[in-house]
């Protein structure tokens, strides 16, 4: 239903039974038909995987960190996908041989994807300090490789020029508009297959989140089950932040909503953030394109904008629970 009535909406209306007719048949209006296919469809499609995506990471961080509040930017991985993008917005036509020009439209997303699995290939190294990979040396390596990364982000936005801090400003808002179907059809693919890998493991993580001394009993290599859900989360939110730019909150409030109606069983949870994500971000972007017509409100706002409220609400909850 969401996704019908994200096809039908936005600055052109155009009425339910007109985008069905479009799906299924070949029509005369050129403009609607350009509309639906080229502009809304692949933006709808976008937002549904990568809002799956981000929600499936998210479970899968916090059962992996035993934490509710953890997500994928707690070690790094969005910041360093963040710093691909500045370095190529301001330095992509100077220092990088014209990486810029020679990539043109994909430039941004492209440098934003290797800069992310650098980061995260760091981190890992990092955190896999004489064969082990601990939960706690992989939590500092990403509090300090994410601060490190955070400081070369603010020198080189202390050096862009206008139109570079404005472009770098918008791309850290977040933003699924200007794909086509071309451009986000490996995106599509790599989150796909990274929530089958997360999907596969969710019985190993029911057992691990007794603990680790008790997996190891029942015979899980907890050290194999964290490697891969490091390399699925950080593969999956590589691809989604390098195309979309930074979407908070989808990895941390997905998760808890679907933790409250399911509860922690993994086996129905993780599906279930894939289905709560792709509808939470596909009603924020209908929600951010038509709410400002013919202006767009950027994603992360709207997001983060949801966001907040929601930690406030659950914050006071559990204090009152407590007492």
């Amino acid at each position: 239903m969401v996704f019908f009535i994200a096809l039908s909406q936005g600055g052109v209306v155009i009425t339910l039974r007109e985008t069905m007719l479009m799906l299924t048949q070949p029509v005369d209006d050129q403009l609607k038909h350009a509309i639906i296919w080229q502009i809304r469809l692949p933006r709808i499609l976008l937002s549904m995987v990568v809002g799956a995506g981000l929600a499936t990471c998210g479970a899968a961080m916090q059962a992996l960190f035993r934490n509710p509040l953890a997500d994928p930017g707690l070690i790094g991985i969005a910041s360093g996908a963040a710093l691909g993008a500045v370095a190529t917005i301001v330095l992509g036509t100077s220092l990088f041989a014209n990486f810029s020009d020679n990539l043109g439209y994909y430039a941004v997303p492209v440098g934003a994807f290797l800069s992310c699995i650098a980061v995260c290939m760091f981190i890992y190294r990092l955190g896999a300090q004489n064969g082990r990979f601990t939960i706690v040396s992989l939590l500092l390596a990403g509090i300090a490789v994410n601060a490190i990364v955070n400081a070369i982000i603010g020198i080189l936005t202390l050096v862009s020029n206008e139109q570079q801090l404005r472009d770098l400003t918008f791309w850290s808002m977040g933003s699924l508009a200007g794909n086509h179907l071309a451009m986000i059809m490996p995106t599509l693919g790599i989150i796909i297959g990274c929530c089958i890998g997360l999907l596969r493991l969710s019985k190993p993580l029911n057992v691990y989140l007794l603990g680790e001394a008790q997996a190891k009993h029942v015979g899980i290599n907890v050290t194999k089950l964290k490697k891969q859900v490091f390399i699925y989360t950080a593969l999956c939110t590589a691809a989604a932040v390098a195309i979309t730019g930074v979407i908070g909150f989808v990895g941390l409030i997905v998760p808890h909503i679907m933790r409250l109606i399911l509860g922690p069983d993994h086996r129905y949870l993780l599906p279930a953030c894939m289905l709560g994500g792709a509808l939470m971000l596909s009603l924020a972007d209908l929600f951010a394109r038509t709410i400002m017509l013919p202006a767009e409100v950027p994603i992360g706002l709207i997001t983060s904008a949801i966001g907040g409220p929601f930690f406030l609400i659950m914050l006071l909850k559990t204090y009152q629970g407590a007492k």
